[in-house]
């Protein structure tokens, strides 16, 4: 029965995820996180984080280990887990695969029409909501933490290291969203790419966190 709920799952979101990977994120964490609940919303950012990391279009990796986890989670074995892997990244390419056998002459040869034209010009805007979406749905408590909650009844903002871990967090947010998109200083542009940027904040993970 998982097998066919991956399936109609992720076609659905292979054939509604305009934006590419980025714009299918926030498709995922709503079909897996919280329709099925198939993982935990920490569960999901550490599948984006191994995505990021990977070879590969993010959506796809996505789905790949989302298919594993959620057959992981449900106590089924190694085997079967892989087979949920190859459901789920089938799934949410064939869509894609289909429709562009489909329209690909179609749109080669109108792509320059007017109503076509109108078309993408009301998608783009929605394609940015969605990655909107996709990070806003990511900015969680397990994510970020927050000192300002309570955990069994006591305040986690009395804990020292809860507010230190929640000051990091947010400080590594803001920094990758600066030092990726870049900036320029007098004379020098400062940049960074995005593989170097998580390797420093794993590296830093691992000596604050």
């Amino acid at each position: 029965m998982i097998f066919l709920q991956l399936f109609y799952t992720f076609f659905q979101i292979g054939l509604f995820g305009f934006g590419g990977g980025y714009g299918m994120l926030s498709l995922i964490q709503r079909e897996v996180v919280y329709n099925h609940s198939w993982m935990s919303a920490a569960d999901f950012t550490d599948i984006v984080a191994i995505s990021q990391m990977t070879p590969g279009p993010i959506g796809i990796n996505s789905a790949t280990f989302a298919g594993y986890t959620a057959l992981q989670n449900s106590g089924a074995e190694p085997w079967v887990c892989v087979l949920g892997s190859c459901v789920a990244t089938f799934s949410v390419v064939l869509p894609s695969l289909i429709l562009m056998l489909l329209i690909s002459r179609f749109f080669m040869k109108h792509m320059n029409h007017p109503a076509v034209q109108s078309v993408f010009k009301g998608l783009r805007p929605t394609v940015v909501g969605l990655l909107l979406a996709a990070t806003l749905m990511l900015m969680t408590d397990e994510n970020f933490g927050n000192p300002f909650t309570e955990l069994f009844g006591k305040p986690m903002g009395g804990d020292p290291n809860d507010t230190f871990h929640f000051a990091v967090s947010i400080s590594l947010f803001v920094l990758t969203f600066v030092l990726t998109k870049g900036f320029t200083v007098g004379p020098f542009k400062i940049k960074i790419s995005p593989i170097k940027m998580i390797v420093v904040a794993a590296a830093i993970g691992c000596v604050l966190l």
